[in-house]
């Protein structure tokens, strides 16, 4: 007997972070990295150098491993069932895959399955744009259905106007045009499911974005409403019971009190989420490993928190191009702080690492939430926390 083999598609800071999780388990992790030099494979034992859109180094990488998985969603499904037809296990399968990959795919799912979705159409030109804001109201939304993320592939439409400025958006084939949803705050629903239909969800969590970009997480969401926190989770599981979904994957949701259900979707992820990195500290089962777990088929480890709050914040690049310093700097000033470094250079505004900080207590959430961003902060500017030591 041996223990199993799982191999990564891409070498970015989510590969990364499954490895220590493999390592625990026993468990061979392989990277298919874009470059030498990416975040994943100072932290694996092997890694290849390859292009996952060349079929036959996909194929070449995948022959050995007992199950594919991804650091992203962005290996074609063309690809993917070819692998499939050679006999290599993909988990999450290119069926299932899809809804992540393509954002007309999964709202029109979403609108099949009868889960709450903002209101929304296909357009493939400005008149189908402005047809669409005379109907849904103006500000809409204008997104590319595939490749976006980080607020990039996303444009606001004040008015007819500004649908004809956006004229050069549509080159290719249609777009997504969205409801601008006035939201209270955003959502994640984090579930996980084996091929074999076990599953399990997290609590669901506010998720705070700042241009575009998840700054922090608060777990769980404060003063959520009990009814639309499970109503959240549950949709979660459903779609992904559904869609037959492998591994983990994350809802976001827009959360709209007084509008249905009290929430509405915005993005799936099928893969680890930026969204759960609180569950590596503050869960028995972080996400990374519960990802493992679940395409691998095997038993899922409980989701229960190991305190009343977590906080996660995210740091990216800025002044301090010494993230060592900055590192030890920050365990001084917060010891309660578990940092996590990407392994990648300093560049402004490139997602680099994030904090993670554990409360007993609800009541803690102020000081976590003080300690977290502190953390962060020194580690992003280099700066030492002098008014904090007096």
């Amino acid at each position: 007997m041996r223990f199993p083999i799982i191999g990564v598609v891409g070498g970015g800071q989510l590969a990364r972070m499954m490895a220590p999780a493999a390592t625990e388990l026993g468990f061979e992790l392989r990277v298919l990295a874009e470059a030498p030099d990416v975040s994943a494979v100072p932290a694996v034992s092997r890694s290849v150098v390859g292009d996952y859109t060349d079929y036959a180094q996909l194929l070449e990488f995948a022959k050995d491993v007992d199950v594919l998985t991804f650091d992203h969603e962005h290996v074609p499904g063309e690809h993917l069932r070819a692998l499939l037809a050679e006999g290599v296990n993909v988990q999450p399968g290119p069926d299932a895959l899809l809804h992540a990959q393509d954002k007309l795919v999964m709202r029109a799912a979403v609108d099949r399955l009868g889960l709450p979705n903002p209101r929304w159409a296909a357009v493939s030109s400005v008149a189908d744009l402005v047809d669409f804001g005379k109907a849904a109201g103006w500000p809409v939304v204008l997104k590319t259905p595939r490749g976006g993320y980080d607020g990039k592939g996303v444009r606001i439409i004040d008015d007819a106007a500004a649908a004809a400025e956006a004229a050069d958006w549509f080159t290719g084939p249609a777009l997504l045009a969205e409801e601008k949803v006035p939201f209270t705050r955003e959502l994640s629903a984090l579930i996980a499911r084996t091929p074999g239909g076990q599953s399990a969800a997290w609590p669901v969590v506010h998720s705070i974005q700042v241009d575009g970009v998840c700054d922090e997480v608060i777990a769980p969401a404060q003063d959520l409403d009990p009814d639309t926190a499970a109503a959240a989770a549950a949709a979660a599981l459903r779609i992904a019971d559904e869609l037959g979904v492998t591994g983990v994957m994350a809802a976001e949701l827009f959360e709209t009190p007084g509008r249905g259900v009290g929430f509405l979707f915005n993005e799936l992820a099928m893969r680890p989420h930026n969204s759960g990195h609180w569950t590596m500290d503050g869960s028995v089962t972080g996400q990374f490993e519960q990802h493992l777990r679940a395409v691998l088929d095997l038993p899922l480890g409980s989701t229960g928190l190991l305190g009343e709050v977590v906080v996660m914040k995210n740091f990216l690049g800025g002044d301090n191009p010494d993230l060592f310093k900055g590192t030890r700097a920050a365990m001084a000033a917060v010891p309660a702080a578990k940092v996590h470094n990407y392994g990648k250079s300093v560049r402004p505004g490139r997602k680099i690492g994030h904090v993670n900080v554990v409360g007993a207590e609800v009541s803690d959430l102020p000081s976590v939430r003080s300690s977290a961003e502190l953390a962060a902060a020194i580690i992003r500017d280099g700066r030492e926390p002098i008014e904090e030591k007096a």
